[in-house]
């Protein structure tokens, strides 16, 4: 999904997307190694086009690297080249959002506010994953 990104260290990382049901993550490596980050989401149950992004997690031994924002912005890339509407319950996303949002829409994305459906969604999803 990316091309020659590189953290701040340098190191050659890739973002991609492991599609599951019902949770689905993009996905960071480092030097073509294992995944050490994942930001997790499910698309709306109820509501075509509409990805809830609601965990952001990169390993500790990655720390400092910048690698959630490189998975935030290219999830967010991603969302405005399939026309996804991104519902930010991640508190990561939600910061970027209410900081940058008028930016992000600006370059053809969409976001909305959460609601407790929406949490209700998510908490569903979760219990049963496999």
């Amino acid at each position: 999904m990316t091309d020659a990104v590189t953290d701040r260290t340098g190191a050659r990382v890739a973002v991609g997307v492991e599609q599951a049901d019902p949770v689905s993550a993009y996905t960071i490596t480092v030097d073509d190694g294992p995944v050490v980050g994942r930001a997790e989401f499910i698309d709306h149950p109820k509501t075509e086009g509409e990805r809830i992004i609601f965990h952001t997690e990169v390993d500790q031994d990655f720390s400092g690297r910048g690698l959630a924002k490189i998975l935030l912005e290219e999830a967010l890339a991603d969302s405005i080249r399939r026309g996804i509407t991104i519902v930010p319950v991640c508190p990561l996303f939600g910061r970027h959002l209410a900081r940058h949002g008028d930016e992000f829409v600006a370059a053809g994305g969409a976001f909305r506010t959460p609601t407790r459906a929406d949490l209700s969604a998510v908490t569903l999803a979760v219990r049963h994953r496999p």
